[in-house]
């Protein structure tokens, strides 16, 4: 599905958005604190993650504008014991210049739906970086409730940064 002009579409992840999708990623990664990696992956890099998660039948879309793809959104494994295989962590990550627009509230609300729709029953967003009020807001926003903090868990930039944990509940017994 196209994008009509000025007007943002959700769509799943297509094997041509890989070279957008890792062009956002690197730079929240080379510029950023809210993704703990320190060395921005590659679009081949990308894409393996990519075709890893699909495999596993984990939702992975995308926010394309006036054709080109401004941000991406995908659910992945909270944890990797059986346990946890109702839980999904998700991760949102937005073209900067398209910050603050609500493609990021599109990309969770969409991404939060393909979730319940797969059956899972509760969402975590580990927010890097305590500091990113803006995507904390985000979470409380979809009906995400703070459930803790680490802190100064991670290094980077030279400063010591916590994480934020946020819970969603998609699915009750």
């Amino acid at each position: 599905m196209a994008a009509a002009l000025g007007r943002p579409v959700i769509r799943p992840v297509a094997a041509g958005d890989m070279a957008a999708i890792a062009a956002i990623y690197g730079h929240h990664v080379l510029h950023g604190k809210a993704s703990f990696e320190t060395e921005a992956p590659d679009t081949e890099e990308m894409t393996r993650r990519r075709d890893a998660l699909l495999e596993k039948g984990y939702p992975y879309l995308v926010a394309e504008l006036d054709g080109e793809v401004v941000g991406y959104s995908y659910a992945s494994a909270y944890r990797p014991r059986a346990a946890y295989g109702a839980t999904v962590e998700n991760s949102v990550y937005l073209r900067v210049d398209r910050a603050g627009r609500g493609m990021g509230s599109m990309l969770l609300g969409a991404l939060i739906e393909a979730c319940v729709a797969r059956g899972y029953r509760q969402m975590i967003a580990v927010v890097g970086d305590s500091a990113n009020q803006a995507s904390v807001r985000l979470h409380l926003k979809h009906g995400f409730e703070m459930v803790g903090t680490l802190r100064n868990v991670g290094r980077k930039h030279g400063c010591w940064l916590d994480t934020v944990l946020l819970q969603r509940v998609l699915a009750s017994d």
